[in-house]
């Protein structure tokens, strides 16, 4: 267990911690010469069972409060120290309104400098306390009057037995999850190089663990540990709600923070934008309006973010609604991570609660989609589990998002029921948790796509995949997409020509005289290169109608054997190719493909290759942007494409 001190300047926490572990926590020179503390300080103390109970002593000073809610971030137990002769003063009431929002539920009162204070004053400032803790995590605590300067004090005595027993019987917090810890403190140490410390808020971490991907975050550095003190013990491993010291192999003291964290790689994906539910404290100073500047205390760290209110058009003192922080620069955090804010002067707590998307969007914050997604994540972190989330997700979440999502790693997640794992055709893609009714209706939707499409474009075979995803599902992941397609062919509700998807239903069948003119006018177009005979020719050198030739090219387009660019003009699927492959390589080049360098490169005249180009655009190998024509890349023309050939 953790003990955090809370409390007023000079109201003897750090007397207290070091009565109750004889540790003097107060390290520095200046610390010493003053009487103040000025940084964290820690003192740990062993327990009749084996373990050791651990303690941040936090410094009591109005500008310093960022210290202290760096330190109470990673605390299990809150000891709100109180002076008998002051009573109740500023930094009481900020430092308790500070853990109760950062989720301490559990603590103590440590009424100090009895010996300072008469009967009547004694009494005063108990009145105070209880009036104070009214409503908090505080409200049933047991109040312990200390004099901590007095050896063997009976109320110290009394503290501390309760406080071991505390330790004693809580539940050691679940290892599980992905490891990540908050740093606090940095330093270097002779022989052994880099050293953080901080709480390990989740997972477990172990010392040369090569297999580990520990990354310091929000840079994304490499770290490797190779070494651990964990409650001030030497340890092969650390777990979560240990106070930890980790050894740093290969990073310099300078490229690390306070607010830093050292992490498995899974956890974080920084985030200048982060929605969360936000209550403001009766006593804040001010109404949070769009745009508000505020101080934001998260982990160990302090950023400066503006706030957007999203449920409300502002949230008044006393109120909680959704805001999402636009902070300066990238910040780590998970759903349900516990923080504070403070006003723009950073002089008093103005309120605080938790995370619920750490990566959210930075537009349409106010849809109605946006807004019952973050519904689904509070009910997530209420215990609701999964499906809630997943029944937002219409695209369903990928491994990263999830593992991100719960702080647990893809093979402790369960499937909840109703819903199932995709994988991808590429062993290396990341699988997706999807709903079976979303799934299925990510199949209606692209059916009913080439439906549209066949009905539009009677002659043409079908899209190809990329182009059909434009028409049916644009935001869909590009892995996620290839296994839908896949299992709509497998399942015979789609049917694949070449590159080009169609329904089952939208085929050509060549009667036996249609097949023998196919054979016939097919090599007619192929020697036609560039410039194919057009139908009324074809029709005469065949001695045939122009209808049923139309007809028969037209058939030739829906089995893919051929392409028509414009009406009654008819390519050879292999020209077709050379001429993707041609504008490939002349779009790649300054000033780009256009219809000027198309002309020359291909010999055609102008017209025809404004032609051919639309041709492409239409098909959706390229995209015209003002003059020229940009290629899509994911095109069914853009794989595998021959070497483009010199034109004669």
């Amino acid at each position: 267990m953790i003990v955090g001190t809370a409390g007023h300047i000079d109201h003897g926490k750090t007397t207290l911690v070091r009565a109750l572990t004889g540790v003097d926590t107060d390290r520095l020179k200046e610390e010493k010469a003053r009487g103040i503390s000025i940084e964290l300080g820690y003192a740990y103390t062993p327990l009749a069972n084996g373990d050791v109970l651990g303690f941040i002593d936090v410094p009591g000073h109005e500008k310093l409060v960022h210290t202290m809610a760096a330190g109470a971030s990673g605390i299990d137990f809150g000891l709100l120290v109180v002076a008998a002769d002051d009573g109740v003063m500023p930094q009481t009431r900020e430092h308790l309104a500070i853990l109760s929002m950062l989720g301490v539920a559990r603590g103590a009162v440590a009424l100090t400098k009895t010996d300072r204070a008469d009967g009547a004053q004694l009494t005063a400032v108990r009145g105070e306390i209880a009036a104070l803790a009214a409503g908090t995590f505080l409200e049933d605590a047991p109040v312990f009057g200390t004099n901590a300067a007095q050896p063997d004090d009976a109320g110290v005595a009394q503290l501390k037995v309760y406080l071991h027993a505390q330790a004693q019987a809580v539940a050691r917090r679940e290892a599980s999850g992905l490891f990540r810890l908050a740093v606090d403190r940095v330093f270097t140490l002779s022989g052994h190089g880099t050293v953080v410390t901080g709480t390990a808020h989740a997972g477990l971490v172990r010392a040369d663990d090569d297999a580990a991907d520990l990354r310091l975050m929000p840079a994304g550095t490499r770290v490797r540990v190779r070494g651990i003190h964990a409650q001030n013990q030497p340890s092969e491993t650390g777990a979560a709600g240990q106070r930890c010291a980790l050894n740093l192999a290969g990073i310099d003291k300078s490229a690390i923070a306070r607010g830093d964290w050292i992490a498995d790689a899974r956890c974080f994906l920084p985030s200048r934008h982060v929605d969360v539910a936000l209550t403001l404290l009766p006593s804040a100073d001010a109404p949070v309006r769009a745009w508000a500047p505020l101080h934001v205390h998260i982990g160990a760290a302090r950023h400066v973010a503006h706030a957007v209110p999203i449920s409300a058009e502002s949230l008044a003192p006393g109120q909680s609604g959704w805001v999402q922080l636009v902070f300066d620069e990238p910040v780590c955090a998970m759903p349900g991570d516990r923080y504070i804010v403070r006003n723009a002067q950073a002089t008093r707590t103005v309120g605080g609660g938790r995370v619920l998307d750490p990566n959210a969007p930075d537009r349409k914050r106010r849809a109605a989609s946006r807004l019952a997604g973050l519904q689904a994540l509070s009910e997530m972190l209420d215990g609701a589990g999964l499906p809630p989330v997943l029944a937002q997700a219409p695209l369903g979440l990928d491994e990263a998002a999830l593992q991100r999502l719960t702080g647990r790693p893809v093979s402790e997640i369960a499937a909840p029921e109703g819903a199932l794992w995709i994988a991808s055709r590429n062993a290396q893609a990341p699988r997706t948790l999807i709903r079976r009714a979303q799934w299925e209706a990510l199949r209606e939707r692209v059916e009913q796509a080439l439906a549209a499409f066949h009905q539009g474009a009677p002659d043409e075979p079908g899209p190809d995949g990329a182009r059909l995803r434009r028409m049916a599902i644009p935001a869909m992941p590009e892995a996620l997409w290839t296994s839908l397609l896949d299992e709509l062919q497998r399942d015979g509700r789609i049917a694949r020509n070449g590159p080009w998807l169609h329904l089952p239903s939208h085929t050509a069948t060549l009667a036996e005289a249609e097949s023998a003119l196919a054979a016939r006018l097919l090599p007619l177009l192929a020697q036609g290169a560039f410039d194919p005979p057009w139908v009324r020719d074809l029709a005469k050198m065949q001695n045939a109608s122009e209808d049923g030739v139309r007809q028969l090219l037209r058939k030739l387009v829906r089995r893919g054997d051929v392409a028509q660019v414009v009406k009654d003009l008819f390519y050879h699927r292999d020209q077709v190719r050379k001429l993707a492959a041609l504008a490939a390589d002349l779009a790649g080049q300054p000033p780009g493909l256009n219809a000027a360098v198309f002309r020359d490169a291909t010999g055609l005249g102008r017209k025809r290759a404004i032609q051919i180009l639309e041709f492409f655009d239409r098909v959706g190998y390229t995209r015209r942007v003002r003059d020229t024509h940009v290629l899509r890349g994911e095109s069914a023309y853009a794989a595998s494409q021959p070497s483009a050939e010199p034109v004669s």
